[in-house]
């Protein structure tokens, strides 16, 4: 009987425990939730204004999507669509784990150097943050032209994602194509830059899907809580990445240029390291022009009508946030209202958030709302509820 008891007492006890954690998690989820709601809601000057772009509500046959049912049929349409168009993945890279080549202590993390795998014949190296501190934590994979800006070994400020999350306690991954940065073709090219079977920026994407597999191998990491951030160039991986590999729990895209622009330099998506492949020699970098014209597969998806709004309706109900500057203005609510709707119809709401600032590179505030974002649905798991 006395057992029993003192049974009876250590499970009171430790139901309390949970019960306290459980409210002050809720209660801090809460109090960041207060910082970032604005970013979730559109501007009153946006409501229900969808632009010029087709609904991804509607199958390629113009029949329209009404159900959650309907929809995965049509998310499985977008999928095979432009898998096609650009060329179809290898398959994912599943059974390799991430090769510790050096360590070093920093504040309250240990620093790796690592390398793995992220094309079928060919390794790359990065950064692993690890926080201190036991149990599954959520992860973050950046991405950039180089993985050391991301950890802060760089002097632009601002752009070091991988250390500030790292110190919030999130494990974190960086990523960057430095061989490829340095020779100026920046991206990645299967089976090789001669022959590519596969558009640059899906293969980014490719890359990133592998990354997110090491990653989730790790005892540290709870796997069904990783994401994605990059900006500019890295904010276009990003976006493909999350869009094209549905294990990406959130992302971040930093002003990569949301929707096709050809009036727009950063906004290159024709050039032939993003969705613009060609057989070398390359078109002269730049807007495209009468005697400089696009080539290989962007003038088709313009011509066809095809834009992002369909691969940012893949990430519904994954939440995800533009941090727009230059590239991405208050505007592009007309576009992210698509995806929105997507959201809408599959009973989600404040799932698609966006900040504004006038300049293309980012600033502490506009980060700030990025480390926010990733606390809110990651750290505290509010991923898994509907509002």
């Amino acid at each position: 009987m006395l057992k029993l008891f003192l049974l009876t007492v250590i499970l009171m006890k430790c139901g309390g425990v949970q019960s306290q954690v459980t409210t002050d998690t809720k209660r801090e989820a809460a109090v960041v939730w207060e910082k970032i709601a604005t970013d979730f809601s559109v501007p009153a000057a946006y409501v229900d204004d969808y632009g010029t772009y087709r609904s991804p509500l509607k199958f390629y046959n113009g029949n329209m999507v009404r159900t959650p049912e309907d929809w995965q049929k049509r998310n499985k349409e977008i999928r095979n669509r432009w898998q096609k168009l650009m060329g179809h993945w290898p398959a994912l890279i599943t059974d390799k784990k991430l090769e510790i080549l050096d360590s070093v202590r920093r504040e309250n993390f240990m620093q790796y150097k690592v390398r793995f795998y992220w094309l079928p014949d060919e390794q790359t190296e990065g950064y692993l943050l690890v926080p201190d501190g036991e149990g599954e934590k959520p992860a973050v994979i950046t991405v950039f032209y180089e993985p050391e800006t991301a950890i802060g070994y760089s002097d632009n400020p601002h752009r070091d994602f991988a250390y500030q999350l790292a110190i919030r306690g999130f494990v974190t991954l960086s990523l960057g194509t430095t061989n490829a940065t340095e020779n100026k073709t920046f991206s990645l090219y299967y089976p090789d830059i001669d022959t590519a079977q596969v558009q640059p920026l899906s293969m980014l994407g490719y890359a990133a899907a592998n990354a997110w597999n090491v990653l989730a191998k790790m005892d540290k990491v709870d796997a069904t809580r990783i994401g994605i951030v990059g900006h500019s160039f890295g904010g276009k991986w990003a976006m493909f990445a999350s869009c094209l590999y549905d294990k990406f729990a959130a992302a971040v895209w930093s002003d990569p240029g949301i929707v096709f622009s050809e009036s727009r330099e950063s906004i290159n998506y024709w050039e032939p390291w993003y969705l613009g492949y060609h057989i070398k020699p390359w078109r002269e970098r730049g807007l495209i022009t009468k005697e400089n014209p696009a080539k290989g597969l962007y003038p088709k998806l313009i011509e066809d009508g095809y834009d992002l709004t369909d691969l940012h309706a893949l990430m519904a109900p994954r939440p995800f946030l533009v941090s727009g500057g230059s590239e991405d203005s208050i505007d592009r609510w007309k576009a992210l209202n698509h995806t929105i709707d997507v959201n809408t119809l599959l009973g989600y709401k404040y799932r698609v958030g966006m900040t504004n600032r006038p300049e293309h590179s980012p600033n502490q505030e506009s980060n700030e709302h990025i480390y926010l974002f990733f606390e809110y649905f990651l750290k505290y798991n509010t991923i898994s509820s509907r509002q």
